[in-house]
């Protein structure tokens, strides 16, 4: 069964060709037509499908395409066109300490997630020591976010997405930021969600954490698939490419 099915999804976006310098100015080219602006595709015509279990690695040099995929697949953007079904609970875990208040203190935003998640608070309340004890910050619970560091972040968002096994799982480079040993229990954890049949979609730049986490992978090239299937097949042609191409080839 496919649980995520992408169907020739384009995310447009217009980049302003001249500097402008103040809403005033903005407003007035706006009502003028003198607003110019590039297109710009950050995905074009891309289609692929995701069976339920398997674990998804998605490869590509900076401005391939990568995080704007998974922020269309969790929701977070409408794509300009194409089509996208998800079958099932997305745990989207793209960009450290977006679901954070940074004035709030780690405690306080442990529960704000958890709404935010659309768990009860006595479910949270129960699974707190839990989510400190992964995180090992028991130390700064009472801390001001704003006052960790991205790591620090990434430990406690990684704690908190993992709290249920979702049926889905997006990873964005969360664990390029954490201690060697943190990321060895986050890739822990992965396995145990994967033996439980969670869906994971996973980017990172490492591609030797893309072979120990992934069954499958999907390598884009300037917004579109070059190429997909067994993780193996996929990271050697990568990394081949890489060693012979420029990034912004």
């Amino acid at each position: 069964m496919d649980i995520i099915e992408v169907k020739d999804v384009s995310m447009r976006f217009n980049l302003a060709n001249e500097r402008i310098e103040s809403l005033k100015e903005y407003v007035v080219r706006l009502l003028t037509g003198n607003l110019m602006f590039q297109e710009f595709y950050a995905l074009n015509q891309v289609s692929f499908s995701v069976q339920s279990g398997t674990s998804v690695g998605i490869l590509g040099t900076n401005g391939s395409g990568k995080s704007t995929l998974l922020k269309v697949i969790s929701g977070i953007y409408e794509p300009s066109a194409g089509e996208i079904q998800v079958h099932g609970t997305i745990a989207p875990l793209i960009e450290l300490g977006a679901g954070f208040d940074p004035d709030l203190t780690a405690r306080e935003n442990v529960f704000l997630n958890g709404a935010v998640m659309g768990f009860e608070r006595e479910f949270v309340r129960s699974k707190y020591a839990e989510i400190v004890a992964f995180s090992e910050l028991g130390n700064f619970m009472d801390v001001p976010i704003k006052n960790f560091s991205s790591g620090m972040s990434a430990r406690l968002g990684f704690a908190i997405a993992t709290l249920v096994h979702p049926d889905i799982l997006i990873v964005d480079e969360v664990l390029g930021v954490g201690d060697s040993a943190f990321q060895q229990k986050c890739e822990q954890k992965m396995q145990e969600l994967r033996s439980c049949g969670t869906t994971m979609l996973f980017v990172s730049h490492s591609i030797e954490q893309v072979r120990a986490v992934c069954s499958h992978a999907i390598w884009l090239r300037r917004g579109r698939v070059e190429m997909e299937g067994d993780v193996d097949d996929v990271c050697d042609a990568y990394q081949k490419w890489c060693e012979t191409h420029s990034a912004f080839e």
